[in-house]
């Protein structure tokens, strides 16, 4: 599967089926009083929409067709970065570079403030999202040579915990991306953020009977109970 496939048929403009609800962000948006729209600069994992989408909206697939029409997607490239493998992980690191260096990516438009939100927790402290210049793939003739302001997740958790190779897209959805999002998919992130917006949403903030800091809380009791026992 190359990127072409993953992202053709996100591409569309941005407006709602007639017959579907008005576009709104999720209900889970942090800040449902803004309607400030980003863009971003995707060159890893995020690529694939079902890993965008789980990070986003929480599902790997649109919960309704308004949703699908939020997003506009097309491949770009961003100029004097190069992109690496990092040791042990999925996913890889961008980092500024030479002029001639260049990383392919996609360009993605209509992201909320609720998703950005969703996304620096997701990426972590590893990275630090900066402003940069792209230039959208097969636009290169037009007006300003296809270059857009968008932001990118620039990785700053130090050059000793990258390897040289080039990391290869193709080898993470054939070989990676099931654990990420399919059947057999593990935490890889997502519950950071499935826990920052459950604590946006939880007023005792994780301390009621079913929240992370009461399961916490519960599981140390069991364990000093069960110290306590043994030690009878």
């Amino acid at each position: 599967m190359d990127l072409a496939s993953l992202y053709a048929h996100q591409t569309r403009k941005r407006r709602c089926p007639p017959s579907s609800p008005p576009c709104t962000s999720p209900s889970t948006n942090p800040y449902p009083s803004t309607t400030m729209s980003h863009t971003a600069f995707f060159y890893g994992t995020l690529m694939a929409p079902p890993v965008l989408h789980r990070v986003i909206w929480g599902t790997a697939s649109p919960p309704t067709p308004a949703h699908a029409s939020l997003l506009a997607i097309r491949p770009a490239i961003l100029h004097g970065h190069v992109r690496r493998r990092v040791k042990g992980a999925d996913y890889p690191a961008v980092t500024p570079s030479s002029a001639e260096s260049e990383v392919r990516g996609t360009l993605v438009a209509g992201l909320t403030d609720g998703d950005v939100w969703r996304l620096d927790i997701f990426e972590g402290s590893e990275y630090e999202r900066r402003h940069v210049r792209v230039r959208v793939w097969g636009e290169e003739g037009k007006g300003g040579k296809g270059e857009v302001e968008a932001q990118t997740y620039v990785w700053v958790a130090g050059e000793q915990r990258l390897e040289p190779q080039e990391w290869d897209f193709d080898h993470f959805v054939k070989e990676k991306m099931g654990r990420w999002v399919g059947e057999e998919a593990e935490d890889e992130g997502f519950k950071d953020v499935d826990d920052a917006v459950d604590a946006m949403q939880d007023p005792t903030g994780g301390r009621g009977l079913n929240g992370d800091i009461a399961r916490q809380l519960e599981t140390g009791g069991k364990e000093a109970e069960k110290a306590l026992g043994s030690a009878v």
